[in-house]
This record gives C-alpha cells, structure tokens and sequence, in this order.
C-alpha cells in the first residue's frame, strides 16, 4: 500500500494568493485556486504570477497548490485553455481540477488531473472509470453516504476527496441548468445566477399551496465536523473546504477548525499521517458560527435528514445574541449571553425577512443572572425598524471584536529543525536537518576565539542558534560538536544562521518532487454506459472523442450548445419537496388509512414570472426541477460545433 494511502489531506480555497498563503499557515496540506480563466468560478481569478508566488510560498511546507479549471469549454477555447495547462505546469502547480472530458484528448505537460465534482462521481463504475483514464483524484458527490463511499473506497485504488464543510449546492453538481435556462448564464461555464438562492411558491397537483414565498432550494450549510473519523474509516484522503469566493476570516477560521479537528485525530491513530510538513499553532479559538452559513447539516453522510433546507432565508443570521426589554428613540436595551462591541452587525426576523441593524455605539448597562444588559444605538430611528419590539429575539451577524482578532495574526506554523553546530578548518559549519529528512550544511570562515567563560559562551551560542522566531522553522535540537568552548561574536554566529536557513529554504524548494499524473490503464477503460445525454456536458470535439475512444455510441450535445429546448430536468437534486412537507409514499408507507393513497405526483415550483414542473424519481430517490429554456436569451458562450438534435431526456445511469 502506497504512503498516499495514509495521508490525511487537509484542502483549503483561496479567491487570492494572499488568502491562500493564509490558509497554508493556518494548517492547510493543500490549496486550490482559480487560474486566469476557465474556472467555475468567474470573479476569483488569479495570474500565473500570483499562483506562481503562492506555489514556492506552499512547497516550503511540502502543501500543494491545486487550480480549478472546471468549466465546460468550447471548440475555440480548447487551444486558450491547453496553453494556459503549460504556463500553470511551468509555474510548479501541482494539479489540475477539471470536468471537461476534452482535455485528455490534448497535448498536455504531466500534471496530475484531479476530477471535479462536476464530473458528478456517485458510482462505483463512474470512480473507477475515471481512475483508470488517469484520473489522479477524484471529488466525490456531496450527496454519498459514509457507507456508499465505503464500497467506492473498496472498488478504486484512487484517492477520494470530498467537501467536508460550505455552502451546498442543492442539484448533483454538473447537473444543473436553471441558470442558463432562464438567464443565458451557465453553472458549467462558471457564471451561475444562483435560482437556487430564490424564494418560490409550491403548490400540489391540485393546485393547493403547499409553501408560499420560501426558499425551497437553498440548503443549509455542509458540516461534517462530527464525520470526519468515519469518513477517515470509510476511505476519504482529502477533506476539501468549499469557498473560492470567500474571505480571509472565512478561510482563516474554518481550516483552523478542520485543522484542530485533524490533528486530534492524527494523535489517537498514528497509522494516518498529514499529508505535509510543520505544526500549526492556532493563535485563536476557530468557531464556525462566527462566519457566514446559512445553519449546519451534514446533508446525507449519514442518509436522508428531514431538516436539511434553509428555507426560512438564504442569508447569515448569525448566532443568537439575545432579546430586546426596552425601547427608545434612537436606541433599544437588550439582554444579551456576550458582550458587545461597536460596530456589531445585528438581525432578526419579520414577516419572513431579515432585517438588520448596525450597532454603531454600544453600552453596557450593568448585568444579572440572566445575562448582561446593553443599550444599543442604531444608525436609524427605532420606529423606521419594522416588527422591533419587546421580547423579540435578536442575532449577531456580524461580530466586530472577532474580526478584529482574525484581522491580525492567527496563526504559526513551524517545520521542525535540528541544528548541529561543529568545527572544521578556518571556522565553524551549522548542519541542518528537518523532519521530513533534508539535511544542508553552510560553513563560515571566521577565527576562533578560547572563551575564557565555557558556560556562558556555549549558552550565547545556543541562543544565537535557535533564534528562528521569524523563520519557517521551530529547533527541535541545538547540538554543539566542539573541541572546546570557543567565542564567537554574536554578529558572526547570527550571520552563519541566517545563511543556513536560507540555504536550507532553497534545498526545500529545489528537492519537492511534483507528483506525477496517473497513466490511464491500456486497453482504454470502458464507460459504464453506450449512450450519453445533455447531462454528460460534451460540449467539444474533444470531449465526444473522448467518449467515443472509451465506447459510447451516441452523444448528446451539452445543454449550453443548444439554442432552444423543451421540458426536460433543468436540476436534478436528491433534496426532495415531497419529503421535506411529509408528502412521501415512503413516509406515508405502513400508516393506517394512508397507505397507497399517496402518491408521488407531480407539483409545481414558482418563482416570479418563472414556473416549474417537480417530477419525482421514487427508486433512487430524486427531484426533478423540470422547464424549458427562454427563447431569444443572450447565451454565456459562442455555440460548440457540435452538432446536436433538440434535447429528449431518457433514463440512463446516474451520472452517465
């Protein structure tokens, strides 16, 4: 069994190198970022300079750098994105996460190419298929189950990662197409207009409402902090935290949490390891509360949850602060469980809105056995604020003295040294040697003085050696190989130091090994299935090539290379309405008086001018968010080559 089989990876975003460079020193093994184009991510771009940069700051503590470029691509953006491939290789990126089946047709440089969840991986076959192409990794569907990774796990020798915390996107990933049904603006191609986000009305058949004006396809946030030793167990190797569009305190505080979370783990089975080098001292105390989230839910590791939907608001209503006990003109008291601080953000809710308040000044009124009291003065008159009253319950968004603390420095980490300072002839040589095994030896020139006080010369040298406050490294040892205790001045013992761990930084960089692409078995693996629909995303040559190389027989044209089309699924979600309003044949299964008169018939989804078919898929349990695509809409890209028929859907197997 390879090493890779034991490394815990610990995966972190970055929309910016500086907040990648800050993921890294708050624990992150590795970080994935967007490039300057063709990510699906279209306002978290970054250039080859700045990912170059972040490349040697990561490889430093043996972290890789990962960049997404996972969109789906047309014919004429091919030869753009395979150059762009080289100019990334060249600047030491160590993988590729992509979607677009086209790109393994190209002339690209050995770089690992990691499977985007975009390839919508639920099977065992589909796991297997695209390691034996020469798939390096692959990002797992967020809807698996802990026991259906398990037998993925069993199945394929290729190491498995999945999104252990952010936001959730409510369709199987890759298979959504609202966005560009209704605005020209493709999810594929990196420009989602987020319908999911929206509130809808939802009726029955028979046309009663079911829901009004709630938002019914927004999910609460991914949380598998209490998962992550069974996710260990059942095979997972990379712990990826979502958020290329997030911001530093984000990034900061949630890998800090996983990287806390990890390490305890790591303790208590040393049969695992962490997949880079140092230690991380956490200089705060992460709280995931403290950062948008729309609330927890570990979705479906541990099967199908009846709470999993936000549906109430798609925004952060942050953490209970406490109730309002008075009010006044231009200020109300409230008593609260936390102190306060100017500039706290403040909401609470009112006829199915969040409303916010700024606390611009605070003060604290004195406190009881219930808490503590704190008048607070808005920004705004107290009657212009709707539903605030006495009794209402009040949260806090946004928590000033917290960022503050994430706005400084919250984090060291320190790869471990051994420093061994000997004779040789005209001068002294500092050997170096790290935990991962390095070992560099720098040398000075310099006379050698008898120290006419032994102890307090050795004690001068050894604290001259280990300082390395301001450096990557922390000394796990100061060994002195001397004949006799000599004095050196300080300036020169410093100097000798400091050309040491600049020396053994470069030795760092100069040995990183970048990993190598898995080859694709020969004969070429062959697909699961012989035919392919829009659901497949080919949207160029390449990709059907590709396709047809492994043995499909008909290809569907994306759905982004058509002009028009019908009613078919524009979302495909294992997030049902049915269940989430007890209207299930499963549920309803074994009550008396109910069984076999429900039904699961179609229902409908409204959201302003746009109207919805849900259709429900009972076997392997699935909505479908079925419409047809505007007319006369302005399209996100040029249209493929391909040719293409006008879309049918037809049952084919999942994510085939």
């Amino acid at each position: 069994m390879s090493l890779l089989a034991h490394q815990l990876e610990l995966l972190s975003p970055a929309k910016t190198a500086e907040i990648g460079r800050e993921a890294i020193l708050h624990g992150a093994d590795a970080v994935y970022i967007g490039g300057p184009a063709f990510g699906a991510r279209h306002n978290a771009s970054n250039t080859i300079e700045e990912i170059s940069a972040l490349v040697q700051f990561a490889h430093r503590y043996r972290s890789r750098i990962f960049v997404t470029l996972n969109t789906i691509l047309h014919d004429a953006e091919l030869d753009a994105a395979r150059k762009q491939i080289w100019q990334l290789y060249e600047a030491g990126v160590d993988a590729l996460i992509v979607q677009d089946m086209g790109l393994l047709e190209m002339d690209l440089p050995p770089i690992q190419l990691h499977a985007s969840t975009q390839c919508d991986i639920r099977t065992l076959e589909k796991a297997k298929f695209l390691g034996d192409v020469g798939f390096s990794q692959l990002v797992l569907a967020r809807e698996l189950t802990v026991e259906q990774i398990r037998q993925i796990h069993a199945a394929v020798d290729t190491p498995l990662e999945y999104f252990v915390h952010g936001a959730l996107c409510v369709a199987f990933s890759g298979q959504c197409y609202i966005s560009h049904a209704d605005t020209g603006r493709s999810a594929n191609r990196g420009d989602c207009s987020q319908a999911c986000r929206l509130p809808y009305t939802l009726s029955d058949s028979k046309g009663r409402v079911v829901a009004y004006e709630k938002h019914l396809l927004s999910m609460k946030d991914n949380d598998q902090s209490r998962n992550l030793e069974a996710l260990v167990d059942a095979g997972v190797r990379s712990f990826k935290i979502e958020g290329r569009y997030k911001d530093m305190g984000y990034v900061k505080n949630i890998t800090a949490h996983y990287r806390l979370l990890l390490d305890e783990l790591l303790e208590r089975r040393p049969e695992f390891s962490r997949a880079a080098s140092g230690h991380t001292e956490i200089l705060f105390t992460p709280d995931i509360d403290k950062n948008f989230h729309r609330g927890h839910t570990d979705y479906f590791a541990n099967g199908r949850q009846d709470d999993i939907g936000a549906f109430d608001s798609p925004k952060y209503v942050g953490v209970e602060l406490g109730t309002v006990t008075k009010l006044g003109t231009d200020h109300f008291d409230m008593l609260t469980n936390a102190a306060m601080a100017n500039g706290d953000g403040l909401n609470y809710m009112h006829k199915r809105e969040t409303c916010g308040i700024q606390a611009n000044v605070v003060k604290k009124l004195g406190e009881n056995e219930d808490g503590q009291l704190w008048r607070v003065f808005t920004n705004e008159a107290i009657s212009a604020l709707p539903g605030l009253k006495v009794g209402l319950s009040i949260n806090r968004n946004r928590d000033h003295q917290w960022e503050a603390t994430l706005n400084k420095k919250s984090a060291e980490r320190k790869v471990g040294l051994q420093l061994t300072l000997s004779e040789q002839p005209g001068g002294l040589s500092l050997s170096l040697r790290d935990e991962d095994g390095l070992s560099s030896v720098t040398t000075a020139q310099l006379e050698l003085q008898t120290a006419q006080n032994a102890d307090q010369a050795e004690a001068s040298l050894r604290a001259s050696l280990g300082k390395l406050g301001n450096t990557m490294f922390a000394p796990l040892g100061i060994e002195l190989q001397l004949s006799q205790p000599w004095f050196v001045p300080a300036a020169a013992i410093n100097a000798l130091r400091r050309d040491a761990i600049e020396a053994h930084e470069a030795l760092r960089l100069a040995a990183w090994e970048r990993p190598q692409r898995k080859p694709a078995a020969q004969p070429p693996a062959v697909y699961p299935d012989t035919q392919l629909s829009y659901l497949a995303n080919v949207y160029n040559e390449k990709a059907r090539a590709f396709y047809h190389k492994h043995g499909v027989q008909l290809i569907a044209a994306a759905y982004e290379a058509h002009e028009e089309a019908g009613e078919v699924p524009l979302m495909i979600t294992k997030h049902c309405l049915r269940f989430s309003f007890n209207l299930c044949p499963k549920q309803a299964k074994g009550v008396q008086g109910v069984q076999g008169q429900v039904r699961a018939e179609p229902m409908t989804l409204v959201s302003g001018d746009e109207t919805y078919t849900l259709r429900f898929d009972c076997k392997p349990c699935e909505m479908h968010v079925v419409g047809a695509m505007k007319p006369g809409i302005l399209k996100s890209a040029p249209p493929s080559n391909i040719p293409y028929s006008p879309i049918t859907f037809h049952r084919q197997r999942p994510n085939s």
